[in-house]
């Protein structure tokens, strides 16, 4: 098991983004930032069965995103911010450890030619650098 910079782990950073890759969990996340629902209005919402909205929700809630509490006889689901945050350090990390790499490529390929290296960080000028997508 991987324990990353932020202390979480490669199967806590799997089912954050296993949760996350779901159209209908994504939905899920923003319906309940801006209020609290229940599961059964959830289930309203979708053309699905009231058990596969649970089960999304329970997804979504092992994953840490969102959280349960029951009031009466329903179960108001509501998200955690923190949670989505964790998901952005997860890939600020991979995005850092990348631009790491293409740095040393860079400078690598620099000292072959004896030109300069140009940076993959954000300050990078789009005129200038080149690469696959620019």
């Amino acid at each position: 098991m991987v324990v990353d910079e932020s202390g979480g782990t490669d199967e806590t950073v799997d089912r954050l983004f296993h949760a996350l890759a779901d159209a209908t969990r994504r939905d899920i996340l923003r319906r309940c930032v801006r209020d609290e629902l229940s599961v059964s209005r959830l289930a309203a919402a979708y053309p699905m069965s009231f058990a596969a909205v649970q089960k999304h929700v329970r997804v979504l809630e092992r994953a840490g995103l969102v959280t349960k509490e029951r009031r009466g006889r329903e179960q108001l689901v509501r998200t955690d911010p923190d949670a989505v945050g964790r998901a952005r350090q997860a890939l600020d990390e991979l995005e850092s450890a990348w631009r790491a790499r293409v740095d040393r490529m860079s400078g690598l390929l620099a000292e072959d030619t004896g030109r300069p290296a140009p940076s993959a960080g954000p300050d990078t000028d789009p005129d200038t650098a080149k690469g696959p997508d620019r």
